[in-house]
């Protein structure tokens, strides 16, 4: 019996991993200099499919780039739910997602290059990063760990405290990025109303294994 795939399946899966070669190429090009002035046809040979393919999957090239950010981002954030699976602590979930940012800056320099030149204009995107890091804020706030705040103004405060260890991690390499995020997310902490004390302890929370 024949074990190929049917017709329809394979024009479908050549169609997919075509417009992921595109994004992949936008990726790129947003993580080594943002610049989307670049011509459709230099994102396709850099994608290496075919010009004429690209009006089949976007209908611009700002379509394009905005959905390698939309990639970028579900990744950063299927990467916090595998990594910190297991915490239950809204707070010590804060920390610890400081702390693999600013790890992740080596280990996923494009990922973290495409965060730090187009992170902010999506803080309040519904997909990514953003819908976890207001889910645990939620649930922070409603249990009574963080101070009884507006969500999207703690998201606020969260993400542009984050974005800003990113950039240092890039703009300041000599630095300690760990202590970095350590001492970011111990003042993020305060700021969202945990105790001094116990901030001070949960930002120093041993890490689980980031692999």
């Amino acid at each position: 019996m024949s074990t190929s795939a049917p017709p329809g399946n394979r024009f479908e899966r050549r169609r997919a991993e075509t417009r992921r070669a595109f994004v992949r190429a936008a990726r790129q090009i947003l993580a080594e200099t943002g610049d989307t002035s670049v011509s459709i046809q230099a994102i396709a040979e850099r994608a290496d499919v075919g010009f004429g393919s690209f009006y089949n999957h976007f209908e611009s090239k700002t379509e394009l780039f905005e959905a390698a950010v939309a990639d970028a981002l579900e990744e950063f954030g299927q990467t916090f739910d595998e990594r910190l699976n297991g915490i239950d602590d809204p707070a010590e979930l804060v920390t610890a997602g400081f702390r693999l940012s600013a790890r992740m800056a080596d280990s996923h320099p494009e990922l973290m290059q495409v965060l730090r030149r187009r992170g902010l204009g999506h803080l309040y995107s519904d997909n990514g990063l953003a819908t976890r890091a207001l889910r645990d804020l939620q649930v922070g706030i409603a249990s009574g760990r963080f101070t009884d705040v507006e969500p999207v103004v703690a998201l606020s405060a969260l993400g542009g405290t984050l974005l800003s260890l990113v950039e240092l991690r890039f703009a300041r390499p000599e630095l300690d990025g760990d202590e970095a995020a350590v001492s970011l997310a111990e003042m993020v902490l305060r700021m969202l109303g945990v105790p001094p004390d116990d901030a001070h302890e949960v930002a120093r929370r041993p890490l689980p294994d980031l692999g």
